[in-house]
């Protein structure tokens, strides 16, 4: 099954950015990011800001990124997978990053939600930008949760 991703959530004073790979169906029907309620997304991100992000409707929670800095996008644009499983994705068309330098030219640092969208991270390095690769805060990776935490915490640290 084909699937659209979001629109990029940046601005001009955007200076992180994390990238998923692509929405998952939860995701797709709300029209959230990290949407279904077994993704630690808005914990681990909250915990590594210091705010309760996993409390807040999704309008709360974009206005505290914007607050922070913060922007949210996926490396994939469009993809076919069935499920929400970033291994299922395939036919997968990468989004056009070259458009962050005009709309957000004070990015610094992209962070990538998982191996998948990691897999793309040498674009961005190549960029100029400097890279992190995060545990992926899928509710699958619970088991890895403590240092989860500690690596999301680490990255969002000025």
């Amino acid at each position: 099954m084909i699937k659209k991703g979001f629109s990029a959530i940046v601005d001009k004073n955007t200076e992180i950015l994390i990238l998923g790979s692509l929405p998952g169906d939860v995701s797709l029907r709300k029209h959230q990011y990290y949407g279904h309620p077994g993704n630690d997304f808005w914990r681990l991100l909250g915990s590594a800001i210091g705010e309760n992000l996993q409390d807040m409707d999704y309008s709360s929670r974009l206005e505290t990124l914007k607050h922070h800095r913060i922007g949210l996008w996926d490396v994939f644009n469009v993809g076919n997978r069935e499920g929400s499983e970033d291994s299922k994705i395939k036919d997968e068309e990468v989004n056009r990053f070259f458009i962050l330098t005009e709309i957000s030219p004070k990015l610094r640092l992209v962070c990538f939600n998982s191996k998948k969208s990691g897999n793309y991270e040498p674009i961005l390095r190549k960029m100029g930008y400097e890279t992190r690769i995060l545990p992926s805060s899928s509710g699958a990776n619970r088991r890895f949760l403590e240092n989860r935490e500690l690596e999301w915490k680490a990255a969002f640290k000025n």
